[in-house]
């Protein structure tokens, strides 16, 4: 073959569309290993399951409750005149038949909602990243601030061994060096606390995923700022939303409910064939049997009650969207002012540890007092604990606009497992 004509040909394919390309963050655990995590939680295994349940529902709806029933009948006929008895015996088939626009509207019953757990699977694995993402963002914090404590408590050392040598010197009071220990002694405390929380955060996102590895020093993130505009994150995240695809399929669950009920108004007729033998076999008989139901008031009750339940979902459809967009503008808000506010944060925190450290040289030469010192190096504490912070929830924020745009990590039911990830 021609290689122009296989080429034709394999263009021909019907091949799935592209998967989505994602790429490895060095701030974030590597792709593969978010999968295997957000695939093994428990929320996501039921998801899973529920496929099986929505699949054997379409079979079923497809099939209808129609079946086949057999019909046995026997009888003894007695004759007065003259004095006869005859053994007589019948036996029938009926089976409902579902009509045309019943069978496609249960069809289409049976596929919507193998879509809408494919949906609820999306949201599960969305709500998993999520929560992933946030245990993530936690450890990092109470990671780095044991480090920050670490430090500080270096300095702190440093200082009282500078104390000790000016009072050796006979530069300093001994109640320096008592309110240099103090102050070591304190942070040290601090220290603790962090370094209990940080194996707290640590040990809960392992517990939580397996499959997650910490890293021993995980890369402290470099915030980026959101420079596109409210509307085009907004038109991201309603192109793809699970929670408001999920209100979107149970209106269309309950207008083909409606619909379905709308057609119920006509009852299924029930055909059947009989054979029988009378009067001791002399007589054979066989026949077909049509059987219509008479509608009463409580189809026309159903109908009532199934568009009611359309308007129901349609309020309610509108109302997600309103969520949808208002959690938007929310996380787009957000990541805009802690962007802002770390930039602000690093600059102060950058003054703080100026400031301390010429403070502390003053020390040193004697130029100024030991509280002015451990004030400084305490504040200078506090800018870069809430520096870090800062850094962290604008780097959060920006990735939790990602997530929520489906570009971070594969959280939807049809994301290919062998998606091209880009380092």
């Amino acid at each position: 073959m021609k290689p122009y004509l296989l080429a034709v040909l394999i263009a021909a394919l019907p091949f799935p569309a592209m998967a989505q390309t994602f790429q490895n963050y060095p701030d974030l655990p590597p792709l593969f290993e978010v999968r295997k995590a957000l695939e093994n939680t428990p929320m996501v295994r039921t998801a899973r399951t529920s496929l099986g349940v929505a699949s054997a529902d379409r079979d079923r709806l497809r099939a209808g409750s129609y079946e086949t029933n057999v019909r046995v009948d026997t009888m003894q006929r007695r004759v007065s005149v003259p004095s006869e008895k005859f053994s007589e015996w019948s036996v029938g088939l009926e089976r409902s038949l579902r009509l045309p626009g019943k069978s496609r509207i249960d069809g289409e019953l049976g596929d919507q909602g193998m879509a809408q757990a494919r949906v609820v699977y999306g949201d599960a694995l969305h709500e998993s990243g999520r929560m992933l993402l946030k245990s993530w963002f936690v450890w990092l914090r109470e990671f780095n601030q044991e480090k920050q404590w670490q430090i500080q408590v270096g300095l702190l050392r440093d200082q009282l061994v500078v104390v000790e040598k000016r009072i050796k010197a006979g530069d300093a009071a001994r109640l320096e060096q008592l309110q240099a220990q103090a102050a070591l002694s304190q942070a040290e405390a601090q220290l603790a606390q962090a370094h209990m929380r940080a194996t707290i955060a640590a040990n809960d996102l392992t517990q939580r995923y397996p499959g997650i590895a910490l890293p021993a020093a995980p890369v402290l993130p470099e915030p980026v700022p959101v420079s596109e505009s409210l509307d085009y994150w907004q038109q991201l995240v309603l192109a793809d939303n699970h929670e408001l695809s999920l209100a979107r399929g149970e209106t269309q669950h309950s207008r083909l409910m409606l619909a379905r009920s709308e057609a119920d108004r006509i009852p299924d007729p029930a055909v059947g064939i009989r054979y029988g033998s009378e009067r001791g076999g002399a007589e054979r008989l066989i026949g077909v049997n049509l059987t219509i139901p008479l509608p009463g008031a409580r189809r026309a009750a159903s109908q009532a009650s199934a568009l009611a339940s359309s308007e129901v979902a349609a309020e309610r459809e509108a109302g997600v969207l309103t969520k949808v967009k208002t959690e938007t503008a929310n996380s787009w808000l957000t990541a805009q002012s802690a962007y802002q506010a770390w930039q602000a944060a690093t600059q102060a925190a950058t003054a703080m540890h100026n400031n301390a450290d010429l403070i502390a040289r003053a020390y040193s030469l004697g130029e100024s007092g030991l509280s002015d010192v451990l004030t400084a190096r305490r504040q200078m504490q506090e800018a870069q604990l809430a520096a870090i912070s800062a850094r962290l929830d604008a780097a959060e924020a920006r990735y939790r606009l990602l997530l929520d745009t489906h570009t971070l990590w594969p959280i939807d039911a049809d994301a290919d497992d062998h998606a091209p990830i880009v380092h």
